[in-house]
């Protein structure tokens, strides 16, 4: 996906061990998750927390962290982890 960096093995291996954990079935975020997700501002880069969403109870309590960067135009989204805090 354009914009969106590789998620590296070992990353994507504990992110798959952690909604799998979790036992639910994430589903495409709905316009609600906004209203509690959260970003920070951090000079050069927005950090953020998104709420995750589930078949099964919709606003879940995993969070996708990740980081949002812009250079040059250009967007370009980080993830970083998948999990509950």
């Amino acid at each position: 996906m354009a914009g969106v960096e590789p998620v590296s093995t070992d990353d994507a291996q504990h992110i798959r061990e952690s909604i799998e954990g979790y036992g639910a079935t994430l589903i495409e975020l709905p316009d609600d998750a906004w209203r509690t997700s959260v970003a920070q501002w951090y000079g050069s880069h927005w950090d953020i927390l998104v709420d995750l969403w589930t078949a099964e109870e919709g606003c879940s309590d995993l969070v996708l962290q990740g980081r949002v960067c812009e250079s040059n135009g250009d967007i370009s989204f980080r993830i970083h982890l998948v999990y509950v805090p």
